[in-house]
């Protein structure tokens, strides 16, 4: 890798992994929380509804948060079948009343059990993993294990076993396991480690990253995130998705 991309990765990594990132990104949404199961609810159904217009993403996770009377957790832990009737007009793009209710079900069921989602990752990870995959596997099989789950909501959650970059779900995982003392991640999670997150390959990344020789495969799939992740690890292997905030500032700053 070449001095210049790696001096641009590590000024736009300093530029943008700064908290007035926050006010603008879905980000935002899980840190206006405080308790831990808040923030884990609202930040994972923020990044599964992370496409699109960043200001309509924030407003949809925002009439959520409405819907859910402002305290989530709280919510999907006591709710009764009738306040589900105000669910049923939510949709973002074609995430519809029929996935609200599933996660909203999911998430009912498995709170009750566990203290944190942590958890629904961590417990398919190996000692020897050198990335997240399993977890990523083992959540997706997780999540669609109860019965009578809804066909369409599978396409909401990604899978590598599907082929996919993942991107929402590892996007989440960096937000959940990063920590530094910028505070823009939450670094809330302890059992699975920043060095085996996988950089979030969106379509700004993705083309910031192939402009900067960091992609060479041709195609846009599970392996070419872990492509990019191993490109990343050269320059710091302990914590590769930091630069994802660089990644996506020269993406969306369409500076490249």
């Amino acid at each position: 890798m070449n001095s210049f991309v790696i001096e641009l990765l590590e000024e736009k990594f300093q530029e943008f992994n700064q908290p007035n990132f926050i006010p603008n990104d879905p980000i935002c949404i899980p840190h206006s929380f405080s308790q831990k199961q808040d923030i884990e609810i609202m930040g994972f159904w923020a990044s599964i509804l992370a496409w699109g217009q960043r200001k309509t993403i924030i407003n949809k996770c925002n009439e959520l948060v409405t819907l859910m009377d402002g305290a989530p957790h709280q919510f999907i832990i006591q709710h009764q079948s009738s306040d589900l009737k105000r669910f049923l007009n939510f949709k973002h793009r074609t995430f519809n009343a029929t996935d609200t209710l599933y996660f909203i079900e999911w998430f009912k069921e498995y709170y009750a059990k566990y203290d944190s989602l942590e958890d629904a990752f961590a417990r398919f990870l190996q000692e020897t993993d050198y990335t997240t995959e399993n977890a990523l596997i083992g959540f997706h099989q997780l999540f669609f294990s109860l019965e009578d789950y809804p066909q369409r909501t599978q396409k909401h959650i990604a899978t590598p076993l599907r082929k996919s970059t993942c991107k929402r779900i590892n996007m989440f995982l960096r937000w959940m396991v990063r920590q530094d003392d910028k505070g823009v991640d939450f670094g809330i999670w302890h059992r699975i480690k920043p060095a085996q997150l996988i950089c979030p390959c969106d379509v700004h990344v993705d083309r910031v990253a192939r402009k900067l020789g960091l992609i060479q495969r041709q195609n846009t799939d599970w392996l070419t995130a872990l492509e990019l992740t191993e490109n990343l690890r050269t320059l710091d292997p302990n914590d590769p998705v930091k630069y994802d905030f660089a990644l996506f500032g020269l993406g969306v700053e369409k500076e490249m």
